[in-house]
This record gives structure tokens, sequence and C-alpha cells, in this order.
């Protein structure tokens, strides 16, 4: 059946719209935009308004999240890619623009790989990720750019082929600190995985492991970055130094974000 046309939805709109701003949808205008746009019948259209107004993420409600101009299919229980992540994507352009092997640790939706692939065009491309949830949502991203996506612990689930073959290592790692889960706001703390949130003590438990094995996978020359937080970022900064690793700190304040990079000499 065909979307809600325009002319039929008008008053569906403006119902939509007090209902989202009702529950407290800052975003409400466009918000109902995009769920009337999902919305193929009423009864959807009512289903979607519903899960919204209980509080779901509006990507879960629409089954997609938009990053760096493409559609992430995102499920109940899986990591919602954030924007600002994006500029680790702008990153790893920038600092291996030749890249022919990308890896995506924990993936999530495997929004990052898809994106590197989008924009490096023909890679060699693996995703992983310990969540079982999150591998089959990043299947259907990753595989659509002709990527695998493994599942386990960090390195332990990638092709032991790519030992020293990795020119950009993306590891999206939890890195909030346990204390400070339930502080977070309600969209994440009561529908993604806790795991893709609690980085341990001082949040950096995930990236200090993927710092110590990043240089047994990366190439000479290939670049580890990982997103971290302004207060974490000096103690990820010597993490990765620690490692070996040749690292620097890029920062957007416009994005919010801060990637530590660090190269394998």
């Amino acid at each position: 059946m065909p979307p809600l046309s325009p002319q039929s939805s008008s008053s569906s709109r403006d119902s939509v719209v007090a209902a989202l701003r009702a529950s407290g949808c800052v975003f409400a205008e466009d918000e109902a935009e995009l769920i009337l746009g999902a919305a193929r019948t009423p009864d959807e259209l009512a289903h979607l308004v519903d899960r919204r107004v209980a509080g779901q993420p509006l990507e879960l409600v629409l089954g997609w999240a938009e990053f760096r101009g493409l559609r992430i299919a995102v499920e109940p229980g899986v990591f919602v890619p954030r924007r600002r992540t994006e500029f680790l994507v702008e990153q790893a352009l920038a600092h291996v623009p030749d890249a022919s092997v990308v890896v995506d640790l924990c993936c999530g939706s495997g929004a990052v790989g898809a994106a590197l692939a989008a924009a490096f065009g023909r890679i060699e491309l693996h995703a992983a990720d310990i969540d079982p949830a999150a591998v089959r949502c990043a299947r259907r991203n990753v595989a659509a750019v002709g990527g695998h996506v493994h599942e386990g612990d960090l390195f332990e689930a990638l092709p032991g082929e790519l030992r020293g073959r990795v020119d950009v290592l993306a590891a999206n790692v939890p890195y909030v600190p346990s204390g400070e889960v339930g502080l977070l706001p309600a969209e994440a703390r009561d529908h993604e995985p806790l795991v893709a949130l609690d980085g341990g003590t001082d949040g950096l438990d995930v990236l200090r492991r993927v710092a110590a094995g990043a240089s047994r996978w990366l190439a000479p020359g290939g670049c580890l970055l990982v997103e971290t937080s302004e207060r974490q970022a000096p103690t990820a900064v010597d993490a990765f130094t620690r490692s070996g690793l040749e690292t620097r700190l890029a920062v957007s304040e416009e994005m919010y974000a801060n990637v530590v990079i660090g190269t394998r000499p």
C-alpha cells in the first residue's frame, strides 16, 4: 500500500505533532514529517506514534538512522549511531585516504564501516561486535557494501589473515563510566544495550584493550581511531602512546567530538 498522501494526512499531521509535542519531543514537527513518511496506513501511523510517545528513540521507530547521508538500518536493542561519530569517519578519510583494508570494531549497526566503504569505494571491509543483535543488524548495512561481519570479543572476532594488513581500524568503543550510565538520557539508558554504553570504572577499559592490541593488526602507517569524551581524552591519548602508537587528538567543537588517532610507525 502506498504512503499516506499529503492531502489525506493534513489532519493527521496536526494530531501527530500535538501528540509528539505533548510527550516532550523538542522537534515535534520534524519528527512528525518523518513518521508520516514511514507510515503506510493509518493503523501503522498510530502504532509508530504510540511507540515514539512511549519514549522509543525516533530512529528505532523509523527503523533507520541518518549517518553521513546514508540510511543505516537500526533495530531494537542495537546502539543507534550518533551524528558526532561522523567526525571519526572524516578523520579516517583524511589520515589514510588510500586505505584498502578497513575494520569497524565494536561496530553496532555497522554505520562507521558502511560510511567508510561508501567514501573509500572498493575496499576490503570487516566489522565485528560481541553482541549478536548488533551483528545481525550490521549484516544488513555492511553486506550492502560488500563487507563481512564477525561476532566475538574485539580482535578475537577477526580473521587471522588480517593481522598486519589493516589500514583503518575504527573502534567506536563504549566509553561511559559505569557509575554514570544511569545519568544517560532515557532513550539510550532504556533502549540501547549496556555493553555498547558501559566502558568500565573510568569508561576507558575497552579503549585500553583495543589500543594494546592494535599494532598487531595495523599495517605500517595504518591508523586506529577511537571516539572519547573531552574529559577522558588525555588518559586515552596516554593509553595509545603506551601501546607504541604515534598519537594525536582531533577535536570538533561544532560536533562535540573528540577522536584519538594512533598511527603504527
